[in-house]
């Protein structure tokens, strides 16, 4: 959506998607190396790894590391927060806290969280993402203007 949405010139555009992706996979080292230095801390310490030990270590990097608030790093924790909640709700399953439906679920989950996101952003837009409202804006609203096949696919507005 970078491409299509913003008003940056194409040279501008690429050393953006550059920039993210170099601060995405510098980010990713960085967590790595001090969780898994956090956690041989722990296994020299105390001979082992627990639920614990992984839980502090992985607090630690994230708040390091992902604790910036940045686009990437807000990128980032959006998607891990949502397979969270997927990966939580299998575990209150597994561990009959909540029953197991006996229909489709995802159905019902895509509904929801479109039905949501809309409200949120025809009517509370500016709670939003930036780079969400941009998206949702050019979707919805701008894709409603236009005069040539250029600003409907391309760029409009």
């Amino acid at each position: 959506m970078l491409l299509k949405i913003s008003n940056l010139s194409f040279l501008q555009k690429i050393k953006a998607i550059v920039k993210a992706t170099k601060t995405h996979a510098t980010n990713l080292a960085k967590f790595v190396f001090i969780y898994k230095s956090i956690r041989l801390i722990f296994k020299t310490i105390f001979n082992e790894i627990n639920q614990h030990h992984t839980l502090i270590a992985a607090f630690i990097g994230g708040y390091i590391v992902f604790g910036e608030k940045n686009n990437v790093n807000e990128q980032i924790n959006m998607y891990l927060l949502s397979r969270i909640l997927v990966g939580l709700a299998r575990i209150c399953q597994e561990k009959n806290l909540i029953p197991k439906p006996n229909f489709q679920v995802f159905p019902w989950f895509g509904a929801i969280v479109w039905a949501i996101v809309l409200w949120i952003f025809e009517y509370h837009q500016h709670t939003l993402q930036p780079s969400l409202q941009s998206s949702m804006t050019y979707l919805y609203h701008d894709s409603n203007r236009w005069d040539s096949i250029k600003n409907l696919l391309v760029f409009n507005k």
